[in-house]
């Protein structure tokens, strides 16, 4: 069945206006590159949250410490990385296969959520864009994601992300969540505390990490479980190890092979 001129002239306008549009935000991005040696002093979410708040007449002020990657918990990285993007490592920017299931659930569901999002697209999104999930702003949330790949390395990319996200109502960053939460620097944090920190980030201003709230509880526990197999975490042993090999000679203690295949 042929498509009405009329649809025709409306789709092409469309895409010549989407292309526009993202022709002038292109010429009008910020300096990427700066970000190597940079820190960014504020985010666009930030700004987003301020504004919210100052409109609903909140007084609430942006917590957020600023650290190296060296002095986070490498469990809180792993523990993020499982979470959120488990091929950071090896995707350039895009998990394709992540975007594909979130597509045909939305279709599904027939809602369009546009979920699939690596740190990389989150990052992009935090630093320059708004909240909204409009086509435009996720078609030029593609092309940041793309140029912060090229322009920066994946560190990098972990570190700030690490430092600029949202992990509750004005927290901001690792450091800030870990002593907010936990009353102790990214950098001492637990395998236990680094997977509920984790579990909360798709939704952090309804979740609380320390709290018993049922989705936190499961899915720190999930993440936790993961970090085990793959040999992140070595959980205490001995007394299983014993019971199991009871009677029999004992051969020299060792950790169990719980190793399994890790993203980095």
């Amino acid at each position: 069945m042929p498509v009405p001129g009329h649809l025709k002239r409306l789709l092409l306008i469309s895409i010549i206006t989407l292309f526009a549009l993202l022709s002038i935000y292109i010429i009008f991005m910020p300096d990427i590159k700066s970000l190597r040696k940079e820190n960014p002093a504020k985010t666009r979410l930030m700004e987003y949250r301020e504004k919210e708040w100052k409109g609903r007449g909140r007084e609430i002020r942006l917590n957020q410490i600023w650290v190296p990657l060296s002095q986070i918990s490498p469990y809180l990285i792993k523990a993020v990385l499982i979470a959120e993007d488990d091929k950071f490592w090896r995707h350039e920017g895009f998990d394709y296969e992540a975007i594909k299931k979130a597509v045909e659930k939305d279709i599904k569901a027939k809602k369009f959520k546009f979920g699939g999002s690596t740190i990389s697209q989150q990052l992009s999104k935090n630093l320059y864009l708004s909240p909204s999930k409009n086509p435009l702003r996720k078609a030029a949330e593609a092309i940041i994601t793309w140029r912060i790949e090229k322009a920066l390395s994946k560190k990098r990319i972990l570190e700030i992300y690490l430092n600029v996200i949202e992990w509750g109502e004005g927290i901001f960053g690792a450091e800030a969540a870990s002593r907010h939460y936990f009353g102790k620097p990214a950098s001492a944090l637990t395998p236990e505390e680094a997977s509920r920190l984790a579990a909360v980030l798709p939704n952090p201003r309804k979740y609380n990490p320390g709290s018993e709230q049922r989705y936190v509880i499961n899915r720190s526990e999930l993440i936790y479980s993961i970090m085990v197999r793959r040999g992140v975490v070595i959980p205490e042993y001995k007394e299983a190890f014993e019971n199991e090999h009871s009677g029999e000679d004992r051969p020299n203690e060792q950790a169990p092979d719980v190793k399994g295949k890790t993203t980095d």
